[in-house]
């Protein structure tokens, strides 16, 4: 198996932040809840603990049993070493002025391992409540700022770390460097975990774990569901199964241009036209959640019964990437609910099969890394985020075929002026929507009445927080006329300029 960091979950806002700084070090790492610790198995090179927004000092507060990591090294953030300092012999206190934000380190011990190359004065981001007040006899500071005495501290001679700031976030300028101090050179991990080794080592499991078995699987068009589909084509072949369902919800020429991709690209894929029968369910729907379940269903009922044409099919293949994983096993307790539109929900048990997902240790910029490698589509690769109900979120009220054409030539003007001026790569998502306003305007010497459509696009890292992309004014007053002069129904649009939080990217 594979050397990892294991990390483990206090519940911080952060925790994933952990994980990617750790894999942008080519280091395998796993997030797991404080309470649900795995095999400590001797591929475990290191444990990270996590912060959290409880209180060491609270009872019932998270806990770990320390003894369990002897002879591997240990590096607590925050939380993590507020826990450490408690659990051996130091002291934690409420802060008199909470600590929050920017600081700077004014004490460094260079000479210790996890501080090297780590600059004297250099900015860390703090956030917490309590602070570390003493420490054990057997451990010594190794780094202070004006307001926190132990900002940093070890075990003397024990790899046990404890650091009251945030490596993982941008604001710790050199956080990067501590923690591959930690698990570079403290754990010794080699370095190794690389998209090529990821593509070859789950070609190998699947292998073995599929062997000549049938598998079917849905595709959309988008980056995890189409790299997810490459890595078990290539482990086996025709035998993988895939169905491109047209919901009537997609992208102008969205279809006919994926399944020529996915064609293209070797797989073996059935195209279903669907659009009659996803209309009829939506027919006088304007709940967004009744709107997200008629889609869903329909997608089952068409899925299966096109499944049901392939004989003996024992599993289903996903695209579930590893964020969907970490917040269904949360430390607050399992939400077994992991996004029906993503994962198809509802299929394995309704079809008896079992499921193989072969990116649910992967972030989504690690998926594109192993789409890179696997020599997917670039234009599949680069694609923004689109919601899995698709067009049918974006039209507010009902929807109705009509409807769907007039947003899909609005979306479409917008897509192709975002490509057509380089900025649709610097977007992270974007996207038209169907008001449900009729307003006044003038076209010629007519007086019109017709509807209103609003432009949205963000930039993201992750699409967990996002801020409206500042587009030039002469790009969106282009694209503007071009939308009111070109498509039948709109004379008005206007730009959403809505971050999230505390908007949301979609608007249903």
């Amino acid at each position: 198996m594979a050397e990892q960091i294991l990390i483990l979950d206090f519940g911080s806002q952060y925790t994933q932040l952990i994980a990617r700084r750790v894999r942008e070090l080519n280091v395998y790492c796993e997030i797991h809840p404080f309470n649900k610790i795995p095999p400590l198995t001797g591929s475990i090179k290191g444990v990270i603990l996590s912060g959290s927004p409880c209180s060491v000092r609270d009872a019932g507060s998270p806990d770990v049993d320390l003894s369990l990591f002897n002879n591997i090294p240990v590096l607590g953030i925050c939380y993590g070493a507020q826990l450490i300092a408690q659990k051996t012999g130091g002291e934690v206190l409420p802060s008199h002025v909470r600590e929050y934000g920017r600081a700077k380190l004014t004490s460094v011990d260079h000479h210790n391992e996890l501080l090297k190359e780590v600059s004297q004065d250099t900015q860390v981001w703090m956030s917490h409540a309590d602070t570390i007040a003493s420490i054990g006899d057997q451990y010594e500071i190794i780094a202070s700022t004006p307001t926190v005495k132990v900002a940093a501290f070890r075990k003397k001679g024990v790899p046990l770390y404890g650091i009251q700031f945030h490596p993982e976030v941008t604001h710790t300028l050199e956080g990067k460097n501590l923690l591959r101090n930690f698990v570079v050179h403290i754990c010794h991990c080699a370095q190794d975990w690389t998209p090529d080794l990821f593509v070859e080592s789950t070609v190998n499991d699947l292998r073995k774990k599929l062997g000549n078995d049938k598998v079917v699987m849905a595709l959309s068009g988008g980056v995890d569901s189409t790299v997810a589909a490459m890595l078990v084509h290539r482990a086996i072949g025709k035998n993988l199964y895939c169905i491109f369902v047209d919901n009537g919800l997609l992208r102008k020429g969205e279809f006919e241009q994926v399944l020529t991709s996915y064609t293209g690209m070797g797989l073996n894929i059935k195209g279903v036209d669907a659009k009659k029968k996803f209309y009829a369910a939506l027919a006088g729907l304007s709940d967004p959640e009744a709107k997200r379940k008629a889609i869903g269903r329909t997608f089952i009922e068409i899925f299966d019964e096109e499944s049901h044409r392939i004989t003996d099919v024992k599993w289903l293949g996903q695209g579930t990437i590893y964020p969907d994983v970490i917040e269904s096993v949360s430390v607050k307790g399992p939400s077994v609910t992991i996004k029906s539109h993503h994962n198809v929900g509802g299929l394995p048990e309704k079809m008896k099969l079992k499921v193989v997902e072969p990116l649910n240790t992967l972030f989504k910029d690690e998926v594109r890394l192993v789409g890179k490698a696997l020599e997917v589509d670039p234009a599949i690769l680069g694609r923004h985020p689109f919601p899995g109900p698709g067009l049918g979120i974006r039209i507010i009220g009902d929807v109705t075929g009509e409807k769907v054409r007039i947003l899909q030539e609005v979306d479409y003007l917008f897509i192709q002026g975002l490509k057509a001026h380089h900025l649709y790569d610097s977007v992270w998502q974007a996207g038209a929507i169907l008001l449900p306003v009729q307003s006044v305007g003038v076209m010629g010497d007519e007086r019109t009445y017709e509807k209103v459509v609003a432009l949205r696009a963000v930039i993201s890292l992750d699409g967990m927080t996002a801020d409206w992309a500042h587009l030039p004014y002469e790009f969106l007053s282009e694209v503007s006329s071009e939308i009111i002069n070109k498509v039948k129904g709109v004379n008005r649009v206007v730009y959403d300029i809505s971050s999230k939080p505390p908007a949301t990217i979609e608007w249903e």
